[in-house]
């Protein structure tokens, strides 16, 4: 079969419950971690509903169009684009469903999604995403818009006053951002009378539900501040953790998957076996949903499992991305299967990440980065290094520097996490150890672009980008034993290459 005679995927869903989810910024990640877990709560819940009403008619199951007015929310997703009708244009010939395969080293496993109800594409009409907010059955908004996508400034933790969408926000109630909508949609739930939605941030950012409700109290201050103190009242953020590599689609995955299905699906998620979502248990009365039924961990601090993946996943995922794709490797397993950087990033966890990291509870660290360098060893999880190395500017922040700020403090080693800021510094240079371009992806590129043409040599290169506040924190910024070696692995980066700067690193 091939695309022009194969038929598409178009599967008979029968009546389904209204959403009670709205969820901004549906792209691959969302759609292979947190909608399948909200896919098998819902079946799970649909089987007890199926279950309870055969019992008490003698026998014969209710009708799956029936109301549930039991006390659990509804599950449905009503998934939203923020920018562009893409995602929204191959999913809807598809009543919204789409297959999750699931990559393990012995082979692959599709697995039908059917949560989403129907998607949006805010630019298109936003008063008719702000009206979806705003109507009571929806009691939970979920996010994942990447660090770019919150308009602040990485290292301040505040709204990025200069971006556009956040000036645009300031005055227009038809927003552009993600916060405009959730400060629009909560002040609509509050002129009607409605309970605000529990707000779920699901993007790898520290401390995530306290910093998106920080951003939505400043600009909802700026707003109206009796709406700010309302939100600052009623509303809850929970912050969460969650944890799966989702690989970019190819085409040579859609192709394969047609041939196991026999249909075509334009929009499948590739993802591997292992999934990890940790949520603080604080919601609005009402919303909560019983995502532990499901494998979720609801607890009451997320702060230490989100620390552990920021460091020793996200941080060791930047570093392999900018050193491995300056040495030529194309993927995560391409580089961790090249000895020098299996090495050096299990140097990283041992020397320099796991010894200024609290264990959560009942975590044994050894064991999770073990797990983690098997993940990375998976040969049919094809991440590209390049996909990990967009939006440098925003993530180091996090997954790094924060790492390297303790480590100084303590007086520990850094030379690994150096030679990675070092790795960055390289990779937004836009030119790779063969004189080739490269593509560089991030909201600071401008930027970027500007202060490396100011200057010719290594050393004022480093400093010209040491002094983009938005990365880098000034203290850090100005300390000699950072600065000093991250001129010294730059300068040597620029003279010996990657590979050969990892190798002589090891110890």
């Amino acid at each position: 079969m091939n695309d022009s005679t194969q038929e598409r995927l178009k599967p008979e869903l029968g009546a389904r419950d209204k959403p009670g989810i709205v969820h901004l910024g549906l792209g691959a990640f969302f759609r292979a971690h947190g909608a399948i877990y909200f896919s098998e709560l819902e079946h799970l819940q649909g089987e007890e509903k199926n279950a309870a009403g055969a019992q008490e008619s003698g026998g014969e199951a209710p009708s799956a169009s029936k109301e549930n007015p039991g006390k659990n929310p509804r599950l449905g997703i009503l998934g939203v684009s923020l920018m562009r009708p893409d995602q929204r244009d191959l999913l809807a010939p598809q009543n919204f469903a789409y297959h999750a395969v699931e990559l393990a080293p012995e082979g692959r496993r599709a697995e039908l999604i059917t949560i989403i109800r129907d998607m949006l594409v805010a630019p298109e009409d936003p008063a008719a995403l702000i009206a979806a907010m705003a109507d009571p059955d929806i009691r939970i908004v979920t996010l994942t818009v990447t660090e770019k996508g919150y308009c602040h400034q990485p290292a301040t933790g505040k709204l990025n006053r200069q971006h556009p969408f956040i000036i645009h926000d300031l005055e227009s109630p038809l927003p552009r951002s993600a916060i405009g909508f959730l400060v629009r949609a909560l002040a609509r739930r509050r002129e009607d009378g409605t309970p605000p939605f529990s707000v779920i941030c699901c993007d790898n950012l520290p401390n995530n539900g306290p910093l998106v409700r920080n951003l939505v109290l400043e600009l909802a201050t700026a707003i109206d501040p009796e709406l700010a103190a309302w939100i600052e009242k009623e509303g809850r953020f929970p912050a969460t953790m969650v944890d799966r590599i989702v690989p970019a689609t190819t085409q040579a995955d859609i192709a394969a998957l047609s041939a196991q299905t026999g249909v075509l699906d334009l929009s499948p998620v590739m993802h591997e076996p292992f999934r990890q979502w940790v949520v603080e248990d604080n919601f609005v009365a009402g919303t909560r949903p019983e995502l532990e039924r499901v494998g979720v961990q609801m607890v009451s601090d997320v702060t230490p499992f989100e620390l552990m993946k920021l460091r020793c996943l996200n941080g060791t995922h930047s570093a392999l991305a900018y050193l491995g794709y300056l040495a030529g490797h194309e993927t995560i397993f391409d580089t961790v299967s090249d000895p020098a950087f299996d090495a050096y990033c299990r140097q990283l966890w041992r020397k320099e990440i796991l010894p200024g990291l609290p264990a959560p509870e009942h975590t044994d660290l050894q064991a999770y980065t073990d797990q983690l360098m098997a993940r990375y060893k998976n040969p049919r999880i094809r991440h590209l290094t390049w996909q990990i190395a967009m939006d440098g500017s925003q993530k180091l922040p996090q997954r790094i520097l924060g790492t390297i700020s303790d480590n100084l403090a303590a007086g520990r080693d850094s030379s690994g996490l150096i030679l990675a800021v070092a790795g960055w510094m390289k990779y937004v240079s836009g030119v790779d150890e063969q004189g080739q371009p490269i593509d560089v992806r991030d909201p600071l590129r401008e930027t970027l672009r500007a202060v490396i043409r100011q200057r010719r040599t290594t050393e004022s290169q480093v400093d010209a980008l040491l002094s983009i506040t938005a990365v880098f924190p000034r203290e850090l910024a100005q300390n000699p034993s950072f600065r000093d070696p991250l001129a010294q692995a730059f300068g040597m980066l620029e003279e010996r290459g990657a590979q050969a700067s990892v190798e002589e690193i090891l110890y």
